[in-house]
């Protein structure tokens, strides 16, 4: 792994073990197309599997994070509307199977937030470990004022992460909500002035970029498995995990530093 390709729209760049993923179509608010939607769901599917990798950041360029879908350059590419049944084809290996990557990647995968984020970008955020957004950020589901339904698991997403009545308000009444609000809410992790974003996000990345990897990548599992798992299903997860991450080079030093009274320097091994 490690060589990771760009594609129009989406920048791709791997730095010490921080993998930057940058949504770079400005001037369309960094709507995703079919290119980007089938490199991101690669390049985060492949970061799972680099042990170069220990963190991913996702971020918009311009002013805004994601304005969801480019359905209009969907539909009108080849100068006629596409065949009956068209959707439900293509979702389930473009979309859909882009936000469960990004829930089950074992690799930490951070959301950096300003401006609108809509539709999948709304998804992006929810699915992230940790979305830092600034306070004035727009958090918006277009559907119900376009007069169809969500997709990108936002009717699974969001009830878990804010609740029926707040999803209810988002999904069926399209309300916005700013950056401030959506920390309140919990659906996101942090909301900071636009001229903190960068260092607030900084210290998330750093932090998950030099924690013990193993060892986040299962939590994350378990968190995720967790929500439909039995109890007793649920304890032999966390036996499972924990006992592949004491087999790990992390665990040892953990321990040792322990010993030591010190500051564990994690390898992510």
């Amino acid at each position: 792994m490690s060589d990771y390709t760009a594609v129009p729209g989406l920048h791709v760049e791997l730095t010490d073990g921080l993998l930057q993923l940058t949504l770079a179509r400005p001037e369309k608010r960094n709507a995703i197309d079919d290119v980007m939607m089938y490199a991101l769901i690669d390049v985060i599917d492949g970061a799972g599997r680099d042990e170069a990798v220990r963190a991913i950041l996702l971020s918009g360029e311009g002013d805004h994070f994601c304005a969801g879908a480019d359905i209009v350059a969907r539909n009108t590419a080849g100068g006629q509307k596409p065949r009956a049944g068209s959707i439900q084809r293509r979702l389930p290996s473009q979309a859909h199977r882009l936000i469960p990557v990004m829930l089950n990647v074992q690799t930490p995968l951070i959301c950096k937030v300003h401006g609108w984020a809509a539709g999948i970008g709304l998804a992006f955020a929810l699915a992230a470990d940790v979305t830092v957004a600034t306070d004035d950020a727009r958090f918006w589901t277009p559907f119900a004022e376009r007069g169809f339904t969500p997709d990108s698991g936002l009717t699974w997403l969001l009830p878990r992460r804010v609740g029926e009545v707040r999803a209810r308000q988002m999904l069926m009444l399209s309300r916005v909500v700013s950056g401030a609000e959506a920390q309140d809410w919990g659906l996101i992790h942090a909301a900071v002035p636009a001229e903190q974003l960068d260092a607030a996000t900084d210290e998330v990345v750093q932090a998950l970029a030099s924690g013990p990897t193993v060892a986040l990548g299962l939590s994350k599992w378990l968190m995720h498995t967790g929500r439909e798992a039995t109890l007793d299903t649920q304890l032999r997860n966390e036996a499972f995990a924990m006992e592949l991450s004491s087999r790990s080079e992390d665990f040892r030093e953990g321990f040792a530093a322990f010993r030591e009274k010190r500051s564990p320097g994690f390898s992510g091994r």
